[in-house]
């Protein structure tokens, strides 16, 4: 089997964009969804057999243990990991914040990445190889915005598992970086009110805020063989 990647959250904005634009770069490509998206039926048109859809539901580790076991039954191990996965961000004072809220996003992003890099860290260390990167926030690189505890605490505990993982695997071929953009216009932003996007779009130097096409280019970088020293950063895309 030649390169295969893994995408988590493949039915997000991000994820679709990104299958579409490095698709042709992978044998196969294993696209992770909880959700059907209705864009996957021309990613289907498009790669034919190459490209895998595989349901988990994130926060369950069952779920998760059986997206593994199916993978590696099937002699897919990937080589490359793009981990995608976060609740929808949501404005809330912390003192009103439902523990639920930080048990959902921790275990849908940094539980589910610990359990599948457990999984398949042993596939790259044996071979030598392997790409991880990861979605981060801009929060990570300047002040957070208010209101988002609960978001910012989840992408903080990404950036250090990324961090220390870089340093654990540096020198086993083995890279791991994250990429933090600028708020983005996906369906990830249906719960913010309209005008503090708005808000926020008018502080931006072009008056508007990215979109997934712009923020793809920096996951295919450090998906590429250009990339192969550059391990344990986090990319701003602004």
């Amino acid at each position: 089997m030649g390169k295969i990647l893994l995408v988590t959250g493949a039915s997000s904005d991000v994820g679709i964009e990104l299958i579409r634009n490095i698709s042709k770069k992978y044998d196969k490509i294993l696209a992770h969804y909880y959700h059907w998206n209705e864009n996957f039926e021309q990613l289907k048109k498009e790669n034919g057999s190459k490209i895998v859809f595989i349901q988990a539901d994130f926060s369950s580790s069952d779920s998760i243990e059986n997206m593994i076991d199916t993978v590696k039954e099937q002699g897919l191990e990937p080589d490359h990991i793009v981990h995608l996965p976060a609740p929808k961000m949501k404005i809330q004072k912390f003192v009103k914040e439902e523990w639920e809220t930080f048990e959902n996003g921790w275990e849908t992003s940094v539980h589910s990445l610990v359990q599948i890099l457990q999984a398949f860290l042993p596939h790259m260390q044996k071979q030598k190889y392997g790409k991880i990167v990861l979605m981060l926030t801009s929060c990570t690189l300047n002040a957070p915005p208010k209101f988002q505890t609960a978001y910012t605490t989840v992408k903080y505990a990404i950036l250090g598992l990324m961090k220390s993982l870089s340093v654990d695997y540096k020198d086993k071929g083995i890279t791991v970086n994250g990429v933090s953009p600028d708020m983005i216009q996906t369906k990830f932003l249906s719960e913010l009110p309209d005008h503090l996007i708005e808000q926020y779009s008018e502080q931006r130097p072009n008056k508007r805020i990215l979109t997934a096409a712009e923020v793809v280019p920096v996951f295919s970088f450090l998906l590429s063989e250009e990339a192969d020293n550059v391990s344990g950063v986090n990319l701003a895309v602004q």
